[in-house]
């Protein structure tokens, strides 16, 4: 499932209750969700979102937007060099070469987990 106006989700089950439950990502604001059946989470998902929405439009308060794309990292000099290293290597930038690396590290270890967007 895709991202909805630029939230995603998780998705876990719960068999005793039959209920897939799902949780939007990436902000501090809960936003949850649930559906019987996995054709009904998309519509569950994306009501929830609009909900939220609206509810911070009565409220006059901006919603909380995922991720903003800047992300500080710390690493001990040592690991800082042998990245820098590596980039250069590659011709890339540290910043290309770390968005590459990590991006492949979450990509593996997503690869088992239910996600929706």
């Amino acid at each position: 499932m895709k991202p909805y106006k630029g939230y995603s989700a998780t998705v876990s089950f719960d068999e005793d209750a039959l209920l897939f439950h799902g949780e939007v990502l990436g902000i501090r604001d809960v936003i949850t969700f649930q559906a019987r059946t996995a054709e009904e989470l998309p519509k569950a998902f994306h009501d929830s979102v609009d909900d939220y929405l609206e509810w911070c439009a009565q409220d006059g308060t901006d919603p909380e937007k995922p991720f903003s794309g800047s992300l500080s990292l710390r690493a001990t000099p040592e690991l800082h060099r042998r990245m820098a290293d590596a980039a250069a290597r590659n011709a890339k930038s540290l910043n290309q070469w770390m968005v590459e690396a990590l991006g492949d590290r979450a990509n593996e270890d997503l690869g088992s987990v239910l996600r929706i967007g």
